[in-house]
């Protein structure tokens, strides 16, 4: 028993430290547990294959592909036109919206779709995300309307049946739900701005220029078109190079978009960035770049039509392919060479799109201009192939991070696909159809498979694997407080100190708040399902040793156990925006710990009121 509280006390201290990892500081802490004995091998690893990790991984998953196919960019925008640009009301309607999805899905599922859409808004909003992502996680652990919201309702549910007891309905929790998240908006509302420094708008500014950015300076919002070609086309089963469009039409072409008809799940269309060897064929998207008199006259001379209307792209298509900007450096072997003699194309394996000189843009017949020193160079190629010129500094040096920006690109085309995921995904849970750990599985699955994701690399790279590693090493130090009988010792502690005549009517709330905040205290610590695991048994000890109803005890202990805010590791949720919002240890302290004090206040005050003793 000495050696599990010195653990956890040693543990504790590092944590708060924040100077080590937190996946570090629990997994070494799991060790010595295992190391002197008190867990088993066994009972070590348990918590890695525990269904909350498990589900942790899915919803990182996920979250990816809602965010890949600007799903939740659309989102996002829905609730800026809610709330226009008011801080405010963003965040008054964030809070709303995510203890809503909260009610339903599992928190932790809650927080990993939201997130992706917070961070978004936020960014479109040009507003810090800082203020909205820890709220964010405690508001998902606020709206625990219902029985599936969080899994300590879920272990009060089993104490009580296995007790013999009435079972809760569906809708118990809803009055608990409203009161936490009242409290919870007003006193965050005040508390959330601390959170907010200036360096988080400094930090903000961008290396580089943005895709947009890029696309407007060099004007390619106006001069880049789409066009199809038709089946009976001159130019079909002939290569650009026998074409010689660039010399004839003084335009180019940048990529082809071709269908694919074979594919029924992931992509229905190929992308090539244009080269001197690729063939048009029928049905191509020819993406071209010129005058507008120019292309004109290579859609009517070769009988192809605009794609829609006769209006410039908007040049967002950036999927496998993009655009970069790169400077021709003073002593490279590029200078005074015309880009037809550098053979551009066969070199770096990329088309040249324009050229910026002493603020001066060039974008047509560029094949026969002569690079000068400092030149900058808009190319086009794939992501791939763009990133790889950052190997190239003798010649020419890469602005930006190509792959990052490409990160940032959206599969708008896959949104209904995600959307119809997560929905199904959600009824699946709701209604109990599937067990939630394999509903979540599947989505994530069904995600890669979809083509929501771009490849399975992607999905594992998507996960936070801090978050993943801190969940699962912690959750064992709940089956070391029983093999230890630190479980025990707590309960007769309680009751013996707060369950006599000492309180005299008052002894029930006494006991109350006894429950509450040491499940409160020690959810700082361990996992919240790891403390409502160990609490429940001993709340139902203590109150049918006062011969009380153990309702309001136990109802204590899932609340305490869910609305633990004053750690980072208390909760999945806390864990999961920790990175995502650049938290420290402090940060939570300061905000969560006087919201939890609030919380406990009026939960001790209003639970009896809701569940008689």
């Amino acid at each position: 028993m000495n050696i599990t509280l010195i653990v956890l006390v040693i543990a504790s201290a590092f944590f708060m430290s924040g100077k080590v990892r937190s996946d570090l500081v629990a997994v070494c802490a799991l060790l010595a547990l295992a190391i002197f004995g008190i867990l088993s091998p066994s009972e070590a690893l348990a918590g890695f294959s525990n269904s909350v990790v498990i589900m942790m991984i899915g919803l990182f998953v996920v979250g990816a592909g809602i965010f890949r196919t600007g799903l939740a960019k659309m989102i996002s925008s829905k609730i800026l036109q809610t709330a226009g640009s008011n801080e405010n009301k963003l965040f008054i309607l964030v809070m709303l919206v995510t203890a809503s999805i909260g009610a339903f899905v599992s928190n932790t599922g809650t927080v990993a779709v939201m997130m992706p859409i917070i961070v978004s808004m936020a960014a479109s909003a040009n507003i810090s995300s800082r203020r909205y992502l820890m709220p964010l996680a405690f508001a998902s652990s606020m709206g625990m309307f219902t029985l599936i919201s969080t899994p300590p309702n879920l272990v009060i549910q089993d104490a009580l049946v296995n007790a013999g007891y009435e079972a809760l309905s569906f809708f118990s929790f809803a009055p608990i739900g409203f009161v936490a998240l009242s409290v919870g908006i007003v006193v965050l509302f005040f508390l959330s701005k601390l959170l907010v420094t200036k360096e988080d708008s400094s930090s903000s500014k961008k290396k580089g220029k943005s895709l947009k950015e890029l696309a407007e300076e060099y004007n390619l919002l106006h001069q880049s078109y789409k066009i199809e070609v038709n089946e009976d086309s001159p130019i079909l089963n002939k290569t650009l190079a026998e074409l010689k469009i660039a010399t004839i039409y003084d335009i180019s072409i940048s990529k082809v978009i071709r269908t694919n008809k074979n594919s029924r799940f992931r992509k229905n269309y190929t992308e090539e960035v244009a080269g001197p060897k690729t063939i048009i064929q029928k049905g191509d998207e020819l993406y071209c770049h010129g005058d507008i008199e120019n292309i004109q006259r290579f859609v009517t001379e070769n009988n192809l039509h605009f794609e829609k209307e006769r209006k410039p792209n908007s040049f967002s298509d950036f999927q496998e392919s993009g655009i970069a900007e790169v400077f021709i450096m003073p002593n490279s072997r590029l200078i005074n060479r015309t880009i037809s003699e550098i053979q551009f194309r066969e070199e770096y394996n990329v088309n040249v799109l324009g050229i910026q000189r002493q603020k001066e843009y060039q974008m047509h017949d560029i094949k026969d201009t002569k690079l000068h020193s400092g030149d900058a160079l808009l190319i086009q190629g794939t992501w791939k192939d763009l990133a790889n010129l950052d190997s190239r500094q003798d010649d020419l040096v890469l602005v930006g991070q190509p792959l990052k920006e490409a990160a940032k690109v959206t599969l708008d085309q896959k949104a209904p696909v995600a959307a119809g995921i997560m929905i199904l995904m959600v009824i699946a849970m709701v209604f109990e159809i599937l067990p939630s750990v394999i509903a979540i599985m599947l989505a994530a699955v069904a995600m890669v498979i979809t083509g929501c994701l771009r490849n399975v690399e992607e999905a594992y790279g998507s996960i936070n694997w801090e978050s993943v590693v801190l969940i699962g090493a912690m959750l064992p130090m709940a089956t070391a407080f029983q093999n230890t009988g630190v479980d025990t010792l707590i309960s007769g502690k309680l009751v013996d100190t707060l369950g006599g005549d000492r309180f005299g009517e008052l002894a029930p709330y006494a006991l109350l708040a006894g429950i509450y905040f040491c499940t409160s205290l020690l959810t700082m610590f361990i996992s919240n399902t790891a403390t409502a695991v160990l609490f429940a048994p001993i709340a139902l000890k203590a109150a049918i040793g006062m011969g009380v109803s153990p309702y309001p005890f136990l109802f204590a202990v899932a609340v305490a156990a869910s609305m633990c805010f004053a750690s980072p590791f208390s909760t999945p949720p806390n864990a999961l925006v920790m990175t995502a919002g650049r938290y420290s240890f402090m940060d939570y302290i300061k905000v969560g710990l006087p919201l939890q004090l609030i919380m406990g206040i009026v939960m001790i005050l209003v639970l009896p009121f809701i569940f008689p003793f």
